[in-house]
């Protein structure tokens, strides 16, 4: 019993045992710490702020850009109407515009039927000519033709514009071609259909200028008759405050086809009737 009071009582523990105390209390302050610290707070806060950024300012970037997008695309097809050079008509151009307005409802023969050979066309405009000047060009014996004319409800020449106020101005400005020749204004504003039927009955007029619509018209009310015409110009080259030339505006482009269909096509064919495009 001496000796085992005598031996130190701590010799004869475990050395589990004798540390187990002072890591339980340090370790577990450590780790409790150690968890505060790496608690993913900051995280969190991070991927909730990230979305609400993207999903609140890109819509209205993408809005903004498409519409200053389609603003600019109708400022530069503007731009280049105006800028671009002036180029005259030609006939291919007649012809092309034909089939591509009949390509959909025609079939392949049909399509044949409707072209046009070189003799049926007179010079264009190479856009030096004014009206006067072409028209001497194209018609040099015109007042031997005027005086040989006596027949009623017809034209020897006819002249399709857009408007009934470019209509006026070509008038105006083939002063110098006309000389004593009766022109007859045949567009809407001015008179009805019967009354200028009946004008054309009555009268012999050897130049008129007008729109297709009312030209269209008189044809089929019998009050302007085709055969006795030599010349049918279109007013093809000049454009108008929207920088359209008279074959841009789809309703006159009907217009046109459906007059040249109404005997013009064939009177080209037999020789004679010439188109011009001024």
């Amino acid at each position: 019993m001496a000796d085992d009071l005598g031996d130190e009582w701590w010799e004869n523990q475990p050395a589990g045992a004798a540390s187990s105390p002072a890591s339980d209390g340090e370790g577990g302050g450590d780790t409790a710490m150690m968890q505060q610290e790496t608690a993913p707070v900051p995280a969190l806060s991070k991927k909730t702020e990230q979305p609400k950024e993207c999903f609140l300012i890109q819509p209205k970037e993408t809005n903004e850009d498409a519409t200053k997008t389609r603003k600019r695309k109708k400022k530069k097809i503007t731009d280049v109407l105006a800028k671009s050079e002036p180029k005259p008509g030609t006939p291919e151009d007649l012809q092309k515009l034909m089939k591509d307005y009949y390509s959909s409802n025609r079939s392949v023969i049909e399509l044949e039927e409707l072209t046009l050979p070189d003799f049926c066309f007179l010079k264009a405009n190479d856009l030096t000519h004014s009206l006067s000047s072409y028209l001497k060009e194209i018609c040099p014996k015109w007042v031997k033709l005027r005086k040989n004319h006596s027949e009623n409800k017809s034209v020897l020449m006819l002249i399709i514009c857009g408007s009934a106020i470019r209509a006026l101005e070509l008038i105006r400005s083939m002063t110098a071609f006309k000389g004593d020749s009766k022109v007859m204004k045949l567009f809407a504003k001015h008179i009805k259909v019967q009354e200028q039927v009946k004008l054309l009955e009555k009268r012999v007029v050897h130049l008129g200028v007008g729109t297709p619509g009312r030209i269209k018209e008189l044809i089929k009310q019998g009050g302007l008759n085709l055969n006795p015409l030599k010349f049918l110009v279109f007013d093809w080259n000049w454009r108008d405050q929207k920088l359209r030339r008279m074959m841009d505006i789809p309703e006159i482009r009907k217009e046109v086809f459906e007059i040249l269909e109404m005997g013009v096509l064939s009177l080209c064919k037999s020789e004679s009737l010439k188109l011009g495009l001024f």
